[in-house]
């Protein structure tokens, strides 16, 4: 790994030679180069996009032919013009439902004017960069359409994969599916099934011979198995009927009601617009997290984006082909395969083209049942347990469930719009329902409030903060994220009166201005948890020490700082957190992460990880050192944690984090703890091994990017993070985790006074700490 890349080669003449020259330098032509990773990128996405393409023409009942010009036109189009490098567009699943009902009732030329009308639509919509607006919509309501999209697939290729024929409803469909039941076909039953069977089982292939042949995509396993095994057996089946490209229907001026054809292009312009944003977006997030060296892949202009979708669907629908619309499945698989450019996509889609040319004969071969099992199972899979538990756990169940029984019951357009109703009806519930209760206890009156505290809520609040008697203690607990002006200044005006009246007003939770946890206090001590703090160090005068007879200064108490801290925590902070804790007493704990770091009061896990309860399973010794099992003399308690984190807690990665300033890595340089008695020095002996490491001349050392190590205390620290994470290696259960891809190790290096921290990267034996940086922050 090199720590930098130059991006052109710089002249050491200096930048006038050309102009001092008297005769121009030879001029070579420039080369097109494309990235190994590309080529291999583009062939694996071209082996999803094929099988796919077919079985979404035949789904929607277009030409099939039309399946192959959208995937080779979302490949080149959008490719070179939009704006998401890496994401890989063509006919969606996600438009299947709203493209059939098209066919159905306008016709297929009509379906491909309504296709570019829809395109010209984008075009407008990107001049107006209005693409960041898409994204206000609720994620409960997209999932729910997909879902919707998803059921109606499903179940209308259900009748082809029984060897029938689907009706245009959802509901005519299901109501046909018994009699389809008894009188389904074998053949076609079976080649289906075959299909299912390797799309299920061809990604859970074990051992090293499974992770090489995984390499190879599913989908075109499934199909090309299937037509192999039909083809074997003899079975008569329909097949992929591929006409001649002179006989292709392109598209026509449309036919029909005009408000139904502007409906109809709406309707196709908010699925393909929404689900092409959306997977912009979703392949930034995939980019980040990709593992590996940072590869500079540019973040999604999604204005140019829909500008590219746009003259992808004027193209498509002008040669007959299907919308376009940016695809999860071969964007996920593009990213994965390690497309570092746009080329990939482009290529893909030449790659579509040239089969289109050339395979004709192989690719009739393909069964109808075949493709259909295939598209069934893309549909299913649009029904997200992931997101049906995300909406869940943001209380959206209903607007996900009011949009997927409209699109399953009305079509796409009525059932986003049911959706978008339910959404801001349950908004203007929950802005409206706010729960205001008064109770007396020990002589201190308690006003609480969940909920929004909006004017609709202010004589309920008046009424409840006039129960509290004139002179008496009072507490007011908001738990809520909005106050608007009128109950901020009924509050404000009660608190001045009451206290006037020789009352004390104690205001907890959310108040406009103010932070969680943040109530005005005369002492002016404003210690903030979760937030930033400089170390509780309040601002108040500290009492004079007293001092004894002789002058000296006299053990005093130390202000009874556990019992100040505990104190705040019951009256800041702890009813902000008392549910989220009530549900983890009631689950138990399910953290995410094994955290391995030093036992110094200056790392605060929780800050520097920005988690809560929960989150993290914290395993915190001297040294955050990791001791190699067998060697643990006594001590199994590092072993016990890593095992009980892997075993039974299932977390997903382990992370061991070193600081600056260690006290351990420090008295390792100083003194030999081998042989030693002392417990300190017993138990960082399982420390020499970094020492050691870091004195081979022959290994490379960990560095940190940017800059060099401070000191050899900062060296030391590097060098012992990464050979912790080979101790974490040599345990079983950990070996056992790592090999069957259940868990991740990370390092990581927090500078304690630049609060700064940084992350292990390995690429060719380099170990290098990067800075993790914010969002937005310059490289």
């Amino acid at each position: 790994m090199s720590a930098c890349v130059p991006t052109r080669a710089v002249d050491p003449a200096g930048p006038d030679r050309a102009r001092r020259s008297h005769s121009p330098p030879p001029s070579r032509p420039r080369r097109f180069r494309i990235a190994g990773a590309d080529v291999s990128a583009s062939i694996a996405v071209f082996l999803i996009a094929l099988p796919l393409s077919l079985g979404i023409a035949l789904a929607t009942g277009a030409p099939l032919q039309a399946g192959l010009v959208a995937a080779a036109v979302g490949g080149i189009v959008v490719g070179r013009l939009g704006g998401c490098p890496l994401q890989v567009s063509g006919p969606a699943a996600g438009l299947t439902v709203v493209t059939a009902d098209l066919i159905h009732r306008y016709g297929w030329r009509t379906t491909c004017a309504i296709t570019v009308l829809a395109g010209l639509a984008q075009l407008g919509l990107g001049c107006l960069r209005v693409a960041r607006n898409a994204l206000a919509v609720s994620p409960a309501i997209v999932h729910g359409m997909l879902a919707g999209i998803g059921v109606t697939i499903a179940v209308a290729q259900l009748h082809i994969v029984l060897g029938g024929t689907p009706q245009s409803a959802v509901l005519d469909n299901l109501r046909a599916l018994p009699a389809q039941l008894a009188d389904l076909r074998p053949a076609s039953v079976s080649v289906s099934a075959l299909t299912l069977a390797l799309l299920l089982l061809w990604p859970r292939l074990p051992g090293r011979a499974g992770r090489l042949l995984r390499k190879v995509p599913a989908a075109l396993v499934a199909v090309a198995g299937a037509t192999a095994a039909a083809a074997l057996a003899g079975l008569r089946l329909p097949e992929v009927d591929l006409p001649s490209w002179s006989s292709h229907a392109l598209a026509a001026l449309p036919e029909g009601p005009v408000l139904g054809l502007v409906a109809a292009v709406l309707t196709t312009t908010l699925v393909c617009s929404v689900q092409s944003l959306l997977g912009a977006v979703a392949v930034d997030k995939l980019v980040a997290a990709r593992p590996g060296p940072p590869v500079r892949v540019g973040r999604a202009d999604l204005d140019r984006e829909l500008l590219g979708q746009g003259a992808a669907n004027i193209t498509s629908g002008a040669l007959g082909g299907l919308p376009v619309a940016g695809v999860a499945v071969r964007s996920t698989a593009n990213v994965n395969a390690g497309a570092v450019s746009r080329n990939s996509t482009m290529l893909h889609g030449v790659l579509v083209v040239v089969a289109t040319l050339l395979m004709v004969p192989v690719l009739e071969l393909i069964p109808l049942a075949s493709l259909a099992a295939l598209v069934m199972a893309v549909g299913i899979q649009m029904v997200s347990l992931n997101h049906i538990r995300t909406v869940t756990r943001h209380r959206e169940v209903l607007v996900y469930a009011a949009t997927v029984l409209g699109v399953v019951t009305f079509g796409v357009l009525e059932g986003v719009a049911l959706g978008i109703a339910v959404a801001v009806g349950v908004a203007l519930h929950r802005l409206t329902r706010t729960r205001i209760t008064h109770e007396e206890r020990e002589g201190v009156h308690h006003v609480q409030v969940r909920g929004q505290l909006t004017f609709l809520a202010v004589p309920r609040l008046s009424r409840a903060l006039h129960l509290v008697p004139h002179g008496a203690d009072a507490v007011v607990e908001l738990d809520g994220s909005f106050m608007d002006h009128a109950a901020f200044e009924t509050l404000q005006d009660w608190q001045n009166t009451h206290t006037a009246h020789g009352g004390t007003v104690e205001i907890t939770g959310r108040r406009p201005g103010t932070r969680i946890a943040e109530p005005d206090d005369s002492s002016g001590c404003r210690c903030r948890p979760w937030t930033p703090w400089r170390n509780h160090q309040c601002e108040r005068p500290r009492p004079t020490p007293p001092q004894d007879g002789s002058g000296n200064t006299a053990d005093a108490p130390s202000g009874h700082e556990l019992a100040r801290g505990i104190s705040a925590f019951q009256r800041n902070t702890a009813p902000l957190v008392r549910g989220e804790l009530a549900r983890l007493a009631r689950e138990g704990q399910r953290p995410s992460q094994l955290f391995l770091t030093c036992a110094d009061s200056r790392l605060v896990t929780s800050m520097i990880t920005s988690s809560g309860p929960g989150d993290l399973f914290v395993v915190r010794n001297v040294g955050n050192l990791v001791p190699l099992p067998g060697e643990e003399s006594g001590d199994d308690s590092v072993a016990a944690a890593i095992e009980y984190a892997v075993d039974v807690l299932k977390v997903r990665s382990i992370t061991v984090c070193g600081h600056s300033g260690c006290g351990a890595m420090q008295a390792l340089l100083d003194s030999e703890p081998r042989g030693a008695r002392t417990p300190l020095k017993r138990w960082l002996r399982h420390g020499l091994p970094s020492l050691e490491r870091m004195a081979d001349g022959d290994r490379p050392w960990a560095r940190l990017a940017g800059r060099e190590p401070a000191d050899a205390v900062e060296q030391l620290s590097l060098t012992n993070v990464v050979q912790q994470l080979e101790h974490l290696r040599a345990h079983d259960s950990v070996a056992r985790a790592l090999r069957e891809g259940e868990l991740e190790l990370h390092g990581m290096y927090f500078h304690v006074g630049e609060a700064q921290a940084y992350l292990l990267t390995e690429a060719d034996g380099d170990r290098v700490f990067d800075r993790v940086r914010e969002v937005g922050q310059p490289a």
